[in-house]
């Protein structure tokens, strides 16, 4: 997420970590460099203009110069104005006393706005909610069976009504809604390729017809600026409560992140990174400008392990490790738990220092699976007990996992370095162990 500005706004804030004095000067170098960093990701010049303005006035001020570390205290500067610029605080949806709430979803067409209806369906639904997908976009091609197909994989219910205009396919499913068990709407309105007369007016004419208490806007982080000019389009017509930054896991430069909540003064209330239904996040400002400034962002780390791990898996590991009784079975659990949190890339991203380090180094999705494959080729007793893989049986775990001798023999050294650490973290018994956190990392 955002590679390249991390690894740039980094390099930037080294230099300023590193001074042991505070003058205008320097501070006037070091913002030219972030200055040209951001205009470089495609942020909005306004609103780089004025982010600078902000932090240079902050940190020639006698705080920072009388500070006893001048150089972390203008770091913390740049880092409080991002989370100011990304909109300060996180804001949830607002459901209201409506029955049931309508959440009403706009945006472009091919910003993700279909797929973003099934994944907030999804992260509504954990939260306690019943939510009911309305298919009520009859323009484009597929969208409606695209959103069937969603509803399906998900189990959710989508409502579909054949040669109806959207309207009435949006009355119909509040009428189904309020005699079903179903608490929450959530419209998957009409997108164009570009900003159209026709739909924005039928847009208004739903928002005056339902009344939603959510409309969010979908922009997809990849097409940069043109993102913020269909926002603020979006935003005049029908004044949007929310947005939804999509495709953060592609090669985005970040500056529609960045700007798109300056220049439209709503906030971001979630963000997605793949396509798979679980990857969707509230958006926090504090956590994404310190992903964005390579601080990491344990806290959202710890969120996921929490999400994956169960409290009962947690206590079952910590007393094997009591007992030092980690074995191959409980290397190939962490391994599954580990995938479930999302790709390695995002994951290693989210330790604090770790966004330089990453820089032209793509780590490598596929050796999970291998190492799958390989212990699903052992016998329950050979994974039980590691130490019984003498060489033909290796051999003959390579065969059978097509892969090579050399392959076995790495994994085999892998675990036994892993075993190790879990039996000297097992002497804690658990007191200085976080729970709920996959020991594969």
């Amino acid at each position: 997420m955002f590679d390249e500005l991390v690894q740039k706004l980094d390099l930037a804030l080294k230099k300023l970590r590193g001074m042991g004095k505070i003058t205008e000067n320097n501070i006037a170098d070091s913002m030219r460099e972030i200055r040209r960093v951001l205009l470089e990701a495609d942020v909005n010049y306004k609103v780089v203009k004025d982010f600078v303005k902000k932090v240079e006035s902050r940190a020639i001020g006698q705080e920072v110069i009388r500070s006893i570390t001048p150089g972390q205290q203008v770091v913390k500067v740049v880092f409080d104005e991002m989370v100011s610029l990304l909109g300060k605080a996180n804001v949830p949806i607002q459901f209201g006393k409506q029955h049931p709430a309508v959440i009403m979803v706009t945006g472009l067409q091919g910003s993700g706005k279909t797929t973003f209806v099934g994944k907030l369906g999804c992260y509504l639904r954990k939260s306690g909610r019943q939510p009911l997908l309305v298919a009520a976009d009859i323009y484009r091609p597929a969208a409606v069976e695209q959103l069937q197909t969603l509803g399906k994989s998900a189990d959710l219910t989508v409502f579909s009504l054949a040669n109806h205009d959207p309207l009435k396919i949006i009355r119909e499913s509040l009428d189904h809604a309020r005699k079903s068990k179903f608490d929450t709407l959530i419209l998957d309105t009409a997108g164009r390729l570009h900003v159209d007369e026709k739909m924005m007016a039928e847009l208004e004419a739903i928002k005056e017809s339902v009344r939603p208490c959510e409309i969010l806007f979908v922009a997809d982080s990849m097409t940069g600026q043109d993102a913020v000019k269909s926002a603020v389009a979006f935003h005049e017509r029908i004044d949007f409560n929310g947005i939804v930054l999509t495709k953060l896991d592609g090669d985005a430069k970040g500056g529609a992140a960045l700007s798109i909540v300056a220049v439209t003064e709503k906030p971001v209330k979630f963000i997605t990174n793949n396509e798979k239904l679980d990857g969707i996040e509230p958006f926090h400002p504090d956590r994404m400008a310190s992903r964005i400034l390579g601080m990491g962002d344990v806290v959202t780390l710890v969120e996921k392990a929490s999400e994956t791990v169960s409290r009962e898996e947690a206590e079952k590991l910590e007393k094997k490790l009591g007992k030092k009784d980690f074995t191959l079975e409980d290397f190939y659990t962490q391994l599954q738990q580990v995938k479930r949190m999302g790709s390695l890339n995002q994951i290693v991203g989210m330790l604090p220092g770790m966004g330089s380090r990453l820089k032209g180094l793509h780590v490598d999705e596929s050796a999970l699976t291998r190492i799958e494959v390989i212990i699903n080729s052992m016998t329950r007793e050979e994974r039980r007990k590691p130490h019984i893989l003498n060489g033909s049986r290796r051999k003959r775990v390579a065969a059978g996992s097509g892969t090579r001798v050399q392959d076995v023999n790495q994994l085999i050294k892998q675990f036994q370095m892993m075993q190790n650490m879990m039996k000297q973290m097992g002497r804690f018994q658990g007191k200085r162990m976080p729970r709920n956190i996959p020991f594969a990392m």
